[in-house]
């Protein structure tokens, strides 16, 4: 190994992609040499952990082939821009050409992307570099990614415990330095839940800020594409990348994407930050992860932030409401997996309906059958007024309450999770008790508005985080407040275990 690759070895796991992009536009390493670094740390890492249902040697040398081209022909870094020769990767339900597209479901085993998702072929165009697809809960179906047919995926900080879900490889592939960037989709949770997990920083944007084009639906009306990364900064240049109207996607917003990274730098001088006392009160609320939250708003109050105490009540009802409206919009999406067109097909079958019955049985796991037996009797015309309707006004509340405090605050500041992450098998018997860790992050994802959860420190060696909410397009708001109490925590996310190894 020459000292250059040492050195990269020893640095690039952990480095930001504006450091990455800047020692590849000045040619001091090349794009190949980068992508060959992460793919041996890949291979050197991954079999403990399992973030990567699937790895891209070919594509990653192909698009550090093409950087090298371009900046050996005189492309400035300011053309390239600051994710150029960033190493990135893709959970498993987005779409791209030259690989598999498996949801991490025996249903899809093998189905082959048939073109690219929008906010892939978008990070893609930056001159990033794609080292394959992460593993994830079934059909995006859980909080622990334990509900993935490929095998589990474990948490770098302690490989008794899990990276949370669904996107739990995207945030595992970061926090083990196994990729500089990754892009996750969240329905109630699924990438800001992950990221308070593995000390990684996770953004859900606003609902129709990020196409979906490309992305295997979970609960149409709820799913939005984030990034997963290291810092605030990476995640806002992003965002800039794949943010942006798609005309593939009648649900993506005509809302120019905006200057992200700049807003990093603009401070909290005079933005006004609202905690959320009743939240802080919550039964299961871990008291640790509570002062997280007090001590963060007495930062931003340091830095010049008006703190405001307000109360959200209609919290409670969000995940009741959730896991009514989630699986009533995921049966219906989940009806075109039936052993005809595309997907698992049983053998033997005595009839079409037998083998619908007999393909979506052997293709399917437990979770993912549960959500669709759900999702079809809220549907049901006997019980449609009763739980869906109902779920539907309930929705309409917590976009009024969120309303309000918008009306009085610039973001808004809550624990992540009630919990630090916990071990495998723990709620095995009680998947009920398990959706419980989404109960901070679903209402955000009803309403359609903004979230980030950021890391704070350890405790007892586990990560610990706090999460902005911030109004509907208010992302800047998100950067600014993210920034600047990243700045204070310094945390620690190049000591993690797995990153020694």
């Amino acid at each position: 190994m020459s000292d250059t690759q040492k050195r990269l070895a020893d640095t690039l796991p952990f480095m930001s992609a504006t450091e990455v992009s800047a020692l590849v536009t000045s040619k001091e390493v090349s794009a190949r040499e980068v992508a060959h670094t992460m793919l041996d740390r890949i291979k050197q890492l991954d079999g403990d952990i399992h973030a990567y249902n699937e790895v891209t040697p070919e594509l990653a040398l192909a698009a550090a082939d093409n950087l090298d081209k371009r900046i050996a022909e005189g492309a400035t870094a300011e053309e390239l821009g600051k994710l150029a020769g960033a190493p990135v990767a893709f959970k498993d339900n987005m779409n791209l050409v030259g690989t598999h597209t498996t949801c991490s479901s025996k249903m899809l085993e093998g189905f082959q992307s048939p073109y690219d998702c929008t906010a892939v072929r978008r990070l893609l165009d930056a001159h990033t570099l794609p080292l394959g697809k992460l593993n994830m809960d079934e059909f995006a179906f859980g909080s622990s990614t334990e509900t993935s047919a490929t095998g589990l995926t474990h948490n770098p900080w302690d490989h008794k415990r899990v990276p949370g879900g669904s996107s739990g490889g995207s945030a595992a592939a970061v926090s083990a330095g196994m990729a500089t960037i990754t892009l996750g989709s969240d329905t109630g949770g699924s990438i800001r839940q992950p990221a308070a997990f593995t000390g990684t920083v996770g953004l859900k944007p606003s609902y129709g800020r990020v196409s979906r084009y490309g992305c295997v639906a979970f609960a149409s009306s709820l799913d939005q594409i984030g990034p997963f990364s290291h810092t605030v900064r990476d995640s806002a240049l992003a965002l800039g990348a794949i943010a942006g109207k798609d005309p593939l996607d009648a649900t993506s917003m005509n809302v120019p994407a905006e200057d992200y990274f700049a807003s990093c730098n603009q401070g909290v001088e005079g933005m006004r930050v609202a905690v959320a006392t009743d939240l802080l009160e919550q039964e299961g609320l871990d008291p640790r992860l509570k002062k997280e939250v007090l001590d963060s708003a007495e930062l931003l109050a340091g830095m010049g932030a008006e703190v405001v105490e307000i109360t959200l009540p209609s919290t409670k009802y969000g995940l009741p409401a959730y896991y009514v409206l989630g699986p009533a919009e995921a049966s219906s999406n989940m009806a075109r997996f039936d052993g005809i067109r595309y997907g698992h097909r049983a053998e033997n079958a005595e009839d079409i309906l037998d083998l619908y019955m007999r393909s979506r049985s052997e293709g399917f796991g437990d979770e993912t059958i549960r959500r669709i037996m759900i999702g079809t009797y809220v549907l049901s015309s006997g019980h449609y007024d009763s739980y869906y309707m109902q779920a539907q006004k309930v929705r309409t509340v917590i976009r009024d309450d969120y309303k309000a405090v918008f009306a009085q605050a610039d973001v808004l500041l809550t624990p992540s999770t009630p919990v630090l992450p916990f071990k495998f098998g723990e709620f095995a018997d009680d998947p009920t008790a398990m959706y419980l860790s989404d109960y901070y992050t679903i209402p955000v994802n009803m309403a359609g508005i903004a979230g980030m959860s950021l890391p704070t420190r350890l405790i007892d060696g586990l990560p610990a985080s706090v999460q902005l909410v911030a109004n509907h397009f208010r992302e800047t708001d998100l950067f600014r407040a993210g920034a600047a109490l990243e700045s204070s925590f310094a945390f620690p996310y190049d000591s993690v275990p797995a990153g020694q190894a």
